[in-house]
């Protein structure tokens, strides 16, 4: 874009032959010396270099883009690996209640068998039960330590010095408003679409660089000097040499290379095109199912809630006839087998409100709420960051 100035100094030790110019003169041996400044500047009537200059700085927002693409995704990671730890808490303690209760329905029976009322067959039943349930422990601490190395990978940190948080449901928060639709320009500052978008720009560019060199370019330069046969004589009035010109230098015959690389760039910027109308299109797809993923997460949690109070109350229905000698062991195991499937639901299910919640700040380029409220203010949105 701007003259290019260089400055140039040379020792030099020359042999000429004066017969090659037909003197008949003996060769001399001789040293040369040279000084100065050279400048020259392109014109750039048909805006080689102006789209060169775009298509760079294009290029570097694809990158930047991409940069702020990964750490959003290194953010949303780690977050959704937090809460895939407070799950697997959640149904850790969930089991560790039931076994507990399951301890304690033996120790019942155990008391009915010395009332007479139950018989060892009743204890077996109970203890089988206590067995069963304790066996699912081991593999949700197994889950939590994976998913704690996960975290610790993500932190940039190695297992043996440094440990998760014991996350869980309980400590994690929601927004206080999260929305069951979002105006579709706020899904414009994702940054797989920004990056998208200076892909397609750089093409744009290189279409222009590519047409442009189809027409002659032109080129001026001058320079100073001088030059002496001793260094004493340099910086002299008598050893002043200068030029000044100007060039052009025009296509005539490339054997169809750049009318080849002018479709070539054409079609290039027609396939980026095109994979921009595809991320654009993932993007709001992406949106849709996380909004409809939260309408669903809400119904299912509702669900998930109701059935936890009915077998809860079930089961302490049923515990209360047994001991009555109302109902069989076999219903309480039932019952409190129903009651466990529902623990173990409903933590899934509250931990899958917080996933989905979490795909939607990602979905949406992090920090969509700034940039809704900046949209309703009429204000430029800040630039997309992960929270």
């Amino acid at each position: 874009m701007f003259p290019q100035l260089d400055f140039a100094a040379s020792a030099e030790r020359q042999k000429i032959s004066f017969a090659a110019f037909g003197l008949k003169q003996p060769p001399a041996t001789f040293n040369v010396f040279s000084v100065g400044p050279t400048v020259s500047y392109s014109l750039d009537p048909f805006g080689r270099n102006r789209r060169l200059v775009e298509e760079r700085q294009a290029q570097a927002d694809v990158e930047r883009y991409q940069l702020t693409a990964a750490y959003l995704a290194v953010t949303g990671n780690a977050v959704t690996d937090a809460i895939g730890i407070a799950a697997i808490n959640a149904q850790i303690a969930a089991v560790n209640d039931v076994v507990t209760d399951d301890q304690n329905l033996l120790t019942l029976v155990q008391r009915s068998v010395a009332a007479g009322g139950a018989t060892d067959l009743d204890v077996e039943s109970a203890r089988s039960q206590l067995a069963a349930d304790r066996t699912l422990l081991p593999p949700l601490q197994q889950r939590l330590s994976v998913a704690r190395h996960v975290l610790t990978v993500l932190v940039a940190e190695a297992p043996g010095s440094w440990t998760a948080p014991d996350f869980t449901l309980d400590s994690l928060t929601l927004p206080a408003d999260v929305p069951v639709s979002l105006p579709s320009a706020l899904v414009h500052q994702r940054p797989d679409i920004l990056a998208a978008e200076a892909e397609l720009h750089a093409a744009s560019a290189a279409v222009g660089v590519a047409t442009a060199q189809l027409y002659p370019d032109i080129t001026l330069t001058a320079g100073v000097e001088q030059i002496g046969l001793a260094p004493h004589t340099l910086l002299t009035a008598g050893d002043n040499i200068w030029n000044f010109g100007g060039g052009v230098t025009a296509p005539l015959f490339h054997g169809g290379a750049l009318r080849a690389q002018k479709r070539a760039a054409e079609d290039n910027f027609n396939s980026t095109r095109a994979t921009y109308q595809q991320v654009v299109l993932q993007s709001f797809a992406q949106v849709a199912d996380s909004l409809d993923a939260l309408v669903h997460d809400t119904r299912l949690l509702a669900e998930q809630r109701a059935a936890l109070e009915s077998s809860r109350r079930s089961l302490d229905l049923t515990r209360r006839a047994y001991q009555g000698g109302d109902v069989a062991l076999l219903q309480v195991l039932d019952a409190s087998r129903l009651y466990q499937r529902a623990r173990l639901g409903y933590a899934q299910a509250e931990a899958q409100r917080y996933a989905d919640t979490a795909q939607l700040f990602l979905a949406m380029g992090g920090g969509w709420w700034e940039r809704a409220d900046a949209t309703q203010a009429g204000t430029e949105p800040n630039p997309p960051v992960a929270h």
